[in-house]
Protein backbone atom coordinates (compact mmCIF):
# COMPACT_ATOMS: atom_id res chain seq x y z
CA UNK A 1 0.00 0.00 0.00
CA UNK A 2 2.67 2.58 -0.22
CA UNK A 3 4.76 3.95 -3.14
CA UNK A 4 2.02 3.02 -5.48
CA UNK A 5 1.12 6.42 -6.13
CA UNK A 6 -2.14 6.09 -4.04
CA UNK A 7 -3.68 7.50 -0.73
CA UNK A 8 -4.43 6.18 2.42
CA UNK A 9 -7.90 7.14 3.45
CA UNK A 10 -8.45 8.09 6.80
CA UNK A 11 -11.24 7.00 9.98
CA UNK A 12 -13.14 10.49 8.95
CA UNK A 13 -13.49 10.30 5.48
CA UNK A 14 -14.23 6.31 5.81
CA UNK A 15 -17.41 6.98 7.77
CA UNK A 16 -18.71 10.21 6.00
CA UNK A 17 -21.93 9.84 5.14
CA UNK A 18 -24.20 12.39 2.57
CA UNK A 19 -26.38 14.23 4.87
CA UNK A 20 -30.19 12.87 4.56
CA UNK A 21 -32.67 15.02 3.14
CA UNK A 22 -35.07 16.38 5.58
CA UNK A 23 -38.47 14.59 6.22
CA UNK A 24 -42.03 16.40 6.37
CA UNK A 25 -42.47 15.89 9.72
CA UNK A 26 -38.61 17.85 10.34
CA UNK A 27 -39.76 20.51 8.02
CA UNK A 28 -43.30 21.44 9.74
CA UNK A 29 -41.45 21.18 12.91
CA UNK A 30 -38.54 23.82 11.86
CA UNK A 31 -40.98 25.99 10.50
CA UNK A 32 -43.29 26.18 13.31
CA UNK A 33 -39.91 26.82 15.84
CA UNK A 34 -39.48 29.99 13.33
CA UNK A 35 -43.14 30.99 13.30
CA UNK A 36 -42.94 30.95 17.21
CA UNK A 37 -39.87 32.69 17.48
CA UNK A 38 -41.75 35.85 14.48
CA UNK A 39 -44.68 35.81 16.76
CA UNK A 40 -43.21 36.64 20.01
CA UNK A 41 -39.92 38.34 18.85
CA UNK A 42 -39.37 41.55 17.05
CA UNK A 43 -37.89 40.71 13.47
CA UNK A 44 -35.70 44.28 14.26
CA UNK A 45 -34.46 44.54 17.21
CA UNK A 46 -34.74 40.73 18.23
CA UNK A 47 -36.80 42.09 21.53
CA UNK A 48 -40.04 40.27 23.23
CA UNK A 49 -42.66 41.50 21.33
CA UNK A 50 -45.13 44.01 23.20
CA UNK A 51 -48.07 46.37 22.01
CA UNK A 52 -47.60 48.46 19.86
CA UNK A 53 -46.90 46.10 17.29
CA UNK A 54 -46.57 47.42 13.62
CA UNK A 55 -46.21 44.85 10.17
CA UNK A 56 -44.98 46.02 6.76
CA UNK A 57 -45.67 44.74 3.41
CA UNK A 58 -44.79 41.28 3.57
CA UNK A 59 -46.96 40.45 7.46
CA UNK A 60 -43.59 40.89 9.34
CA UNK A 61 -43.97 41.88 13.06
CA UNK A 62 -42.30 44.45 14.77
CA UNK A 63 -42.06 46.65 18.14
CA UNK A 64 -43.02 50.44 17.05
CA UNK A 65 -40.53 51.78 19.16
CA UNK A 66 -37.55 49.45 17.27
CA UNK A 67 -39.11 50.62 14.24
CA UNK A 68 -38.76 54.67 14.89
CA UNK A 69 -35.58 54.14 16.57
CA UNK A 70 -34.65 52.45 12.82
CA UNK A 71 -35.67 55.49 10.86
CA UNK A 72 -34.20 57.95 12.96
CA UNK A 73 -30.66 56.26 14.18
CA UNK A 74 -29.79 53.88 11.91
CA UNK A 75 -26.22 53.63 10.96
CA UNK A 76 -25.43 56.28 13.96
CA UNK A 77 -23.29 55.47 17.19
CA UNK A 78 -25.68 54.77 20.01
CA UNK A 79 -28.55 53.39 18.02
CA UNK A 80 -29.76 49.67 19.50
CA UNK A 81 -30.09 49.06 15.17
CA UNK A 82 -27.37 49.43 13.26
CA UNK A 83 -28.11 49.09 9.38
CA UNK A 84 -24.36 47.04 8.70
CA UNK A 85 -26.25 44.52 11.33
CA UNK A 86 -29.30 44.63 9.22
CA UNK A 87 -27.47 43.94 5.92
CA UNK A 88 -25.44 41.20 7.50
CA UNK A 89 -28.72 39.54 8.81
CA UNK A 90 -29.39 39.55 4.72
CA UNK A 91 -32.76 41.13 5.51
CA UNK A 92 -33.64 44.62 3.15
CA UNK A 93 -35.25 46.35 5.96
CA UNK A 94 -33.67 49.19 4.32
CA UNK A 95 -36.25 48.90 1.32
CA UNK A 96 -39.16 47.86 3.56
CA UNK A 97 -38.85 50.30 5.98
CA UNK A 98 -38.02 53.80 4.63
CA UNK A 99 -40.64 55.49 6.55
CA UNK A 100 -43.81 54.85 8.92
CA UNK A 101 -46.48 55.42 6.11
CA UNK A 102 -44.54 51.77 5.08
CA UNK A 103 -45.69 49.84 8.50
CA UNK A 104 -49.32 49.69 9.40
CA UNK A 105 -50.18 49.18 13.43
CA UNK A 106 -51.48 45.85 13.91
CA UNK A 107 -54.25 45.87 16.37
CA UNK A 108 -55.04 42.56 18.41
CA UNK A 109 -57.50 41.66 21.36
CA UNK A 110 -55.71 40.40 23.94
CA UNK A 111 -56.69 37.90 26.50
CA UNK A 112 -56.00 37.45 29.97
CA UNK A 113 -57.30 33.75 30.26
CA UNK A 114 -55.47 31.77 32.88
CA UNK A 115 -53.08 33.89 33.63
CA UNK A 116 -51.40 34.19 30.13
CA UNK A 117 -51.94 36.94 28.00
CA UNK A 118 -52.36 36.32 24.63
CA UNK A 119 -53.94 37.51 21.38
CA UNK A 120 -57.24 36.21 20.18
CA UNK A 121 -59.61 36.36 17.24
CA UNK A 122 -62.40 39.24 18.01
CA UNK A 123 -64.93 37.06 16.43
CA UNK A 124 -64.06 33.42 16.76
CA UNK A 125 -61.97 33.79 20.15
CA UNK A 126 -59.12 31.17 18.86
CA UNK A 127 -55.66 32.35 19.99
CA UNK A 128 -53.59 34.26 17.14
CA UNK A 129 -50.04 32.73 16.86
CA UNK A 130 -47.92 29.45 15.22
CA UNK A 131 -50.72 27.62 14.65
CA UNK A 132 -53.56 30.02 12.70
CA UNK A 133 -53.40 31.32 10.35
CA UNK A 134 -53.70 35.13 11.29
CA UNK A 135 -54.59 38.25 9.09
CA UNK A 136 -55.21 42.24 9.68
CA UNK A 137 -56.80 44.57 7.36
CA UNK A 138 -55.70 47.84 5.99
CA UNK A 139 -55.96 50.21 6.56
CA UNK A 140 -58.01 49.94 10.01
CA UNK A 141 -55.36 47.34 11.09
CA UNK A 142 -57.20 45.28 12.98
CA UNK A 143 -56.54 41.60 13.60
CA UNK A 144 -58.51 38.39 12.68
CA UNK A 145 -58.59 34.42 12.27
CA UNK A 146 -58.15 33.85 8.23
CA UNK A 147 -61.71 31.33 8.25
CA UNK A 148 -63.27 34.79 9.22
CA UNK A 149 -63.39 35.85 5.65
CA UNK A 150 -63.73 32.82 4.36
CA UNK A 151 -67.28 31.89 6.61
CA UNK A 152 -68.54 35.66 6.46
CA UNK A 153 -66.89 37.63 3.07
CA UNK A 154 -67.77 41.25 4.06
CA UNK A 155 -66.01 44.38 2.27
CA UNK A 156 -66.17 46.36 5.88
CA UNK A 157 -64.08 45.42 8.66
CA UNK A 158 -66.17 43.87 11.73
CA UNK A 159 -64.99 45.91 14.39
CA UNK A 160 -64.70 49.18 13.13
CA UNK A 161 -66.71 49.04 10.14
CA UNK A 162 -64.27 50.83 8.03
CA UNK A 163 -64.31 49.78 4.22
CA UNK A 164 -61.37 47.02 2.74
CA UNK A 165 -60.65 45.18 -0.39
CA UNK A 166 -59.72 41.95 -0.55
CA UNK A 167 -56.24 42.72 -1.87
CA UNK A 168 -55.83 44.48 1.92
CA UNK A 169 -56.20 41.38 3.40
CA UNK A 170 -52.84 40.95 4.58
CA UNK A 171 -51.32 37.28 6.16
CA UNK A 172 -49.48 37.74 9.14
CA UNK A 173 -45.92 35.90 8.81
CA UNK A 174 -47.12 34.27 5.59
CA UNK A 175 -45.20 30.81 5.30
CA UNK A 176 -46.86 29.92 1.34
CA UNK A 177 -45.33 31.04 -1.51
CA UNK A 178 -48.54 31.88 -2.96
CA UNK A 179 -48.95 34.46 0.08
CA UNK A 180 -45.62 35.75 -0.38
CA UNK A 181 -45.89 36.30 -4.24
CA UNK A 182 -49.55 38.15 -3.90
CA UNK A 183 -47.90 40.64 -1.29
CA UNK A 184 -45.24 41.03 -3.82
CA UNK A 185 -47.49 41.61 -6.47
CA UNK A 186 -49.22 44.68 -4.41
CA UNK A 187 -46.29 46.42 -3.37
CA UNK A 188 -45.82 46.16 -7.35
CA UNK A 189 -49.18 47.66 -8.00
CA UNK A 190 -48.89 50.24 -5.15
CA UNK A 191 -45.64 51.46 -5.86
CA UNK A 192 -46.87 52.55 -9.60
CA UNK A 193 -49.40 54.08 -8.73
CA UNK A 194 -47.27 55.79 -6.05
CA UNK A 195 -49.12 55.01 -2.73
CA UNK A 196 -47.37 52.97 0.32
CA UNK A 197 -48.05 50.23 2.37
CA UNK A 198 -50.75 52.62 4.42
CA UNK A 199 -52.51 53.23 1.10
CA UNK A 200 -50.65 56.99 1.84
CA UNK A 201 -48.88 58.83 -0.91
CA UNK A 202 -45.32 57.70 -1.23
CA UNK A 203 -42.86 60.56 -0.10
CA UNK A 204 -41.95 62.55 -3.31
CA UNK A 205 -44.72 61.08 -5.22
CA UNK A 206 -46.23 64.53 -5.23
CA UNK A 207 -43.00 66.39 -6.79
CA UNK A 208 -42.96 64.03 -9.48
CA UNK A 209 -46.35 64.34 -10.75
CA UNK A 210 -46.52 67.90 -10.45
CA UNK A 211 -43.06 67.46 -12.65
CA UNK A 212 -45.04 65.87 -15.06
CA UNK A 213 -47.70 67.99 -15.20
CA UNK A 214 -45.25 70.91 -15.62
CA UNK A 215 -43.66 69.04 -18.59
CA UNK A 216 -46.68 68.73 -20.27
CA UNK A 217 -48.12 72.33 -19.84
CA UNK A 218 -44.72 73.49 -21.42
CA UNK A 219 -45.40 71.12 -24.12
CA UNK A 220 -48.95 72.43 -24.70
CA UNK A 221 -47.88 76.01 -24.25
CA UNK A 222 -45.00 75.28 -27.15
CA UNK A 223 -47.53 74.29 -29.83
CA UNK A 224 -49.13 77.51 -30.22
CA UNK A 225 -45.80 79.26 -30.34
CA UNK A 226 -44.53 77.41 -33.27
CA UNK A 227 -47.93 78.78 -35.09
CA UNK A 228 -48.11 82.34 -34.11
CA UNK A 229 -44.52 83.04 -34.35
CA UNK A 230 -42.84 85.06 -37.54
CA UNK A 231 -40.09 84.52 -39.25
CA UNK A 232 -37.99 87.40 -37.52
CA UNK A 233 -39.52 86.23 -34.16
CA UNK A 234 -39.01 82.52 -34.43
CA UNK A 235 -35.93 81.68 -32.22
CA UNK A 236 -33.17 80.47 -32.84
CA UNK A 237 -33.76 76.96 -30.68
CA UNK A 238 -36.34 75.20 -29.22
CA UNK A 239 -37.53 75.98 -25.73
CA UNK A 240 -37.19 73.27 -24.14
CA UNK A 241 -37.29 74.93 -20.70
CA UNK A 242 -40.91 74.81 -19.02
CA UNK A 243 -40.39 78.59 -17.21
CA UNK A 244 -38.63 80.27 -20.49
CA UNK A 245 -41.05 79.00 -22.16
CA UNK A 246 -44.40 80.11 -19.94
CA UNK A 247 -42.37 83.79 -19.74
CA UNK A 248 -42.46 83.64 -23.32
CA UNK A 249 -45.66 83.03 -23.80
CA UNK A 250 -47.07 85.96 -21.44
CA UNK A 251 -44.64 88.45 -23.62
CA UNK A 252 -45.91 87.37 -26.83
CA UNK A 253 -49.57 87.69 -24.67
CA UNK A 254 -48.15 91.25 -23.54
CA UNK A 255 -47.08 92.31 -27.70
CA UNK A 256 -50.00 91.40 -29.06
CA UNK A 257 -52.37 93.61 -26.53
CA UNK A 258 -49.72 96.68 -27.46
CA UNK A 259 -50.48 96.21 -30.84
CA UNK A 260 -54.64 96.08 -30.64
CA UNK A 261 -53.81 99.33 -28.70
CA UNK A 262 -51.97 100.85 -31.47
CA UNK A 263 -54.33 100.06 -33.87
CA UNK A 264 -57.11 101.36 -31.96
CA UNK A 265 -55.33 104.85 -31.76
CA UNK A 266 -55.61 104.95 -35.53
CA UNK A 267 -59.23 104.57 -35.66
CA UNK A 268 -61.28 107.61 -37.30
CA UNK A 269 -63.65 107.83 -35.02
CA UNK A 270 -61.21 108.11 -31.92
CA UNK A 271 -59.21 110.47 -33.95
CA UNK A 272 -62.67 112.98 -34.17
CA UNK A 273 -62.34 113.48 -30.68
CA UNK A 274 -59.45 115.62 -30.93
CA UNK A 275 -58.55 118.42 -33.09
CA UNK A 276 -54.92 119.37 -34.64
CA UNK A 277 -52.51 121.56 -33.14
CA UNK A 278 -51.31 122.82 -36.94
CA UNK A 279 -54.05 125.91 -38.11
CA UNK A 280 -56.69 125.18 -35.11
CA UNK A 281 -59.70 127.82 -35.44
CA UNK A 282 -62.65 128.39 -33.24
CA UNK A 283 -64.77 126.16 -35.72
CA UNK A 284 -62.68 123.08 -34.87
CA UNK A 285 -62.52 123.39 -31.42
CA UNK A 286 -63.90 120.78 -29.66
CA UNK A 287 -65.08 119.98 -26.21
CA UNK A 288 -61.43 118.13 -25.37
CA UNK A 289 -59.36 120.96 -26.50
CA UNK A 290 -61.21 124.22 -26.69
CA UNK A 291 -60.99 124.98 -22.56
CA UNK A 292 -63.54 126.46 -20.62
CA UNK A 293 -64.42 130.12 -20.96
CA UNK A 294 -67.03 132.43 -19.03
CA UNK A 295 -69.73 133.89 -20.83
CA UNK A 296 -69.60 137.84 -21.13
CA UNK A 297 -73.30 138.20 -19.42
CA UNK A 298 -72.75 136.32 -16.64
CA UNK A 299 -72.95 137.65 -12.90
CA UNK A 300 -70.06 138.45 -10.98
Amino acid sequence: MGNDGGSIPTRRELVKSSAAALSTTQVKEIQTEQQEHYWSTCALSHQPLSLPVVSDALGTLYNKDAVLDYLLNVGKEGGEVDKAELEKRGEAFKDRLRGLRDVVEVHFQGDEAGGNHRWVCPVTGKELGPGTRAVYLVPCGHAFGELVFKEMPDDVCLVCNESYTAENIIPILPTSQADKDRLEQRIAVLKSQGLTHSLKKAAGAGKKRKKAATAEEATVVEEPLKSTQTKSEKPESNIKNADTALLTAKVLAEQQERNKRRKLGANDNVKSLFSNKNGMDEKHLDFMTRGFSIPANAKR
